[in-house]
């Protein structure tokens, strides 16, 4: 954190590091909320309002967690601190303000990413959305327990609701195992997720010093605790809403932006998708069309997980992040792996996402001046 405040120092800004608690362990609040639901699921054999409760409460925690609302499960666990680093516009009295995002911390590896993830990428995109593997986790485990339960409170205790009681529970002690998995492995060195995503950033934030935009506040924010699952972000947004106007403040996030082609994503979520700013995408829309450099064009998509964009979208704010894929739309199979090396950034794509976020800040600047 420090030496990226000194970097956004030495390119004439001002920056400040600002610590805040953060639950690093993200596999283990989710481990408590599979062995709840599993745990509600065998005592429902002998008090079915017990069992319903406890999959009732690891539902509500796990739907509010993955959405960066509120903390329930997760704040009974332990604290640590990470720091996010804030570098605010010089133009205050700007119509707009622009918040450049990227996160700076690294992930876990697992099974679920080296290897049943290289299988998914084989199919379709709308196919892919849907074995997001939080989405998974609650609607296969978590949400079908709960009409469950419910026919066993109304006094149904037949042999094919075990039988159909057993599958969300088999799916909740799957995902157990691959929690702990998780919580066990080491971390990866993150060149793609996301070193690639913060030098984007760096680079846009000094050509946009360098040309400064007429009608915008420009402000850089590098948080931690992304893979924790955006407590960074969350964290960022809570402590500086009073200076954040909902209807003139945008946030584009740039995560992994070293492998394929430009894509921007029109909506994001590990338990259901939740759409981002339309206009931010039809500003991106309109870079897609005006693409000239002969490669593939920047294209939309659907993220099944969560990154920093989430959080500000969750409450109200404008919000899109930008990233490369393949042609596809696929991540690249190194994604949270030990293969995640500088070795595999390519400059050129790097070059192009710089490039399309500091056009979509021209874009912006240039309506703000329309609308002033």
């Amino acid at each position: 954190a420090n030496m990226l405040a000194g970097r956004l120092r030495a390119i004439g800004r001002r920056a400040e590091v600002e610590p805040f608690f953060a639950h690093p362990q993200y596999a283990i609040v989710h481990l408590i909320h599979a062995a709840l639901g599993v745990a509600g699921s065998i005592v429902s054999m002998i008090e079915p309002a017990i069992g319903f409760g406890l999959v009732f409460l690891a539902a509500v925690s796990t739907y509010l967690d993955l959405n960066t609302r509120l903390y329930l499960v997760r704040s009974l666990l332990f604290r640590r601190v990470s720091q996010n680093i804030v570098s605010p516009g010089d133009r205050p009295e700007a119509p707009a303000r622009l918040v450049l995002a990227a996160h700076y911390d690294a992930a876990r590896t697992g099974y679920i990413f080296s290897k049943a993830s290289n299988r998914i990428r084989r199919l379709p995109e709308r196919v892919r959305l849907g074995l997001g593997p939080f989405r998974l986790f609650f609607w296969l485990g978590l949400a079908p327990l709960l009409p469950i339960l419910g026919a066993r409170m109304a006094g149904v205790d037949a042999t094919w609701l075990s039988a159909m009681q057993a599958i969300p529970t088999i799916v909740l002690i799957v995902a157990a195992f691959l929690l702990v998995d998780i919580a066990l492995s080491d971390i990866v060195p993150g060149a793609y997720d996301n070193a690639s995503g913060v030098a984007a950033v760096l680079s846009a934030a000094d050509e946009l010093r360098t040309t400064p935009p007429e009608n915008l506040d420009v402000w850089v924010v590098l948080t931690g605790s992304e893979e924790s699952f955006c407590e960074g972000m969350r964290s960022f947004v809570r402590r500086h809403r009073a200076e954040l106007d909902r209807d003139t403040t945008y946030f584009v996030n740039v995560d992994s932006v070293s492998h394929g082609t430009v894509a921007y994503e029109v909506s994001e979520g590990a338990v259901i998708s939740i759409p981002h700013d339309p206009e931010l995408i039809e500003l991106c829309e309109a870079l897609a069309l005006a693409h000239t450099d002969g490669g593939p064009a920047p294209r939309p998509i659907r993220h099944p997980l969560l990154d920093d964009a989430l959080p500000p979208r969750i409450r109200r704010y404008r919000a899109i992040t930008v990233r490369t894929t393949d042609e596809n739309g696929n991540l690249p199979p190194w994604y949270h792996t030990h293969e995640d090396l500088p070795e595999r950034v390519d400059p050129d794509a790097l070059a192009r996402a710089t490039e399309f976020v500091t056009s979509l800040a021209r874009l912006l600047d240039r309506d703000a001046g329309r609308r002033v």
